[in-house]
């Protein structure tokens, strides 16, 4: 048999166990797995590990942002930052603005991306009203559409939900067998915890940090999970970044819950102290929840290690640095409250989780594919097509140099902010090459060819 291409000699990461051999690949698909396959195009892959292309299946590109603040990627940006960061798919959210329906949001976004992007895309919903429109129409619409998973948050004021409406939203879920994932934190304690730092004086960036304490996160956890019992459904817990939080997901599992956890790469790395830095710089680590302290690392390990955490994803939001349309913003010097939240990270997750954890061997190849990408393709509706380098599958594998050290630095970097959080923090293991449907997309950390990423329209989790 001759293939179209074939990508010879690596440690293939397949969905059947790891073994080394070779991939052939034909129309886009993975046609063979096997020893000593011939092909039209050749890469030499002798040394490097074959694993599934990454899917992050949490960032946030060209969102709004509030008035005169600007995201710091579009999708052409986002998704080249994701191509030379090992990923294949990435999963941002469609917000609508101010007067816009839930529908007509779709719309536009998939204008903003269309042409644009170096990998595949598929959209999650964010529900930010629970109106008869969007309740009753545009949400059971668009879930048919292929948009089977959507968003709701119990913080920010113009974002949070009240558990009457959580429940409402889960209802629809429940009907349309969508997923649901949640931002648990609770916004009345944290606006609580402001007022009371301001009115002492307590406004510079690190102020962010205990005023969304650990209590907070673990106390809208624990409701948000009650409330898909009572409505009963399952649901994620994105972006948890403590223990306790994390035994609340473990306490619902052994009450036969299914309940979906992901954890982020600041949550293992970063600390509350990187935003007690000088000047403004702790601006730079504002996000939501924010670093906690080393202690809580153990933890998070904990929970990848057993498994609690079905995925990890980045949490990708990235603001420019120097910029009054960025972290910046007008007030922000004045108040920790006016620094636009979050962190670029899209191009850094998969470095970050196998240098941390698959080197210093706290997980394995597996394991780490598990919660890269095929853990993602399963919860959201995008499996057996894509998430593991399976015959049939789509050929999206990234190959990687185990042994490759060096700096993450942001004169490396590809995405639209002018920094990164990880300066200077040493890796070792990086993606080499990043192909999408067989095409190469990125090769020794540069972007290669013209946009190539595609739509995709998702099914019901796997796991449902």
């Amino acid at each position: 048999m001759y293939y179209e291409s074939v990508i010879k000699n690596s440690m293939v990461v397949a969905a059947n166990g790891t073994v080394n051999s070779d991939i052939g690949i034909t129309n886009g698909k993975i046609a063979a797995i096997d020893s000593n396959l011939d092909g039209k195009h050749v890469v030499n892959a002798e040394g490097l590990v074959a694993l599934p292309g990454g899917i992050d299946s949490h960032v946030h590109i060209s969102q709004p942002s509030g008035p005169g603040v600007e995201m710091a990627d579009d999708f052409e940006t986002g998704t080249r930052s994701a191509a030379c960061g090992g990923n294949t798919t990435i999963l941002p959210f469609c917000l609508p603005e101010q007067g816009q329906t839930l529908r007509e949001a779709v719309a536009a976004y998939r204008k903003k991306a269309e042409g644009k992007c170096m990998t595949d895309v598929s959209f999650h919903l964010i529900v930010n009203d629970t109106d008869p429109v969007t309740i009753g129409q545009d949400l059971p619409a668009l879930i048919q559409a292929g948009y089977t998973s959507f968003k709701v948050f119990m913080t920010y004021a113009n974002l949070a939900l009240s558990d009457r409406q959580i429940l409402e939203v889960m209802a629809v879920a429940k009907e349309h067998n969508a997923m649901i994932m949640v931002h648990a934190e609770n916004e009345d304690a944290i606006e609580f915890l402001r007022d009371k730092a301001e009115l002492i004086g307590d406004t510079g960036p690190f102020y962010h940090a205990p005023t969304r304490p650990i209590p907070v996160e673990r106390e809208a956890t624990h409701r948000a999970i009650s409330l898909a019992e009572i409505a009963g459904v399952p649901l994620t817990i994105v972006h948890v970044s403590n223990g306790e939080t994390t035994e609340e997901i473990q306490r619902a599992r052994q009450r036969g819950l299914k309940v979906f956890a992901e954890t982020c790469p600041q949550y293992i790395t970063l600390t509350a102290e990187d935003l007690d830095r000088a000047g403004f710089e702790g601006a730079k680590y504002v996000c939501s929840p924010p670093p906690r302290s080393a202690q809580e690392w153990p933890k998070i390990w904990d929970g990848i290690q057993n498994k609690t955490f079905d995925i990890f994803s980045s949490d990708h939001c990235p603001f420019r640095f120097n910029d009054s349309a960025g972290k910046d913003a007008p007030g922000a010097r004045q108040s920790f409250r006016n620094i636009p939240n979050g962190i670029p990270g899209v191009e850094t997750r998969l470095p970050i989780l196998f240098s941390e954890g698959v080197v210093q061997k706290r997980i394995s190849l597996d394991h780490f594919a598990a919660i890269t990408a095929t853990n993602h393709a399963r919860l959201y509706g995008l499996y057996p097509r894509k998430g593991a380098i399976a015959v049939g599958a789509d050929a999206d594998v990234t190959l990687w140099d185990p042994s490759l050290t060096k700096p993450i630095r942001q004169s490396d970097l590809h995405h639209g902010s002018d920094y990164t959080p990880w300066e200077g923090f040493e890796v070792t293991g990086w993606p080499v090459y990043t192909i999408l449907r067989g095409i190469t997309i990125m090769k020794d950390g540069q972007p290669i060819g013209s946009p190539i990423g595609q739509h995709l329209e998702r099914g019901v989790a796997d796991v449902l």
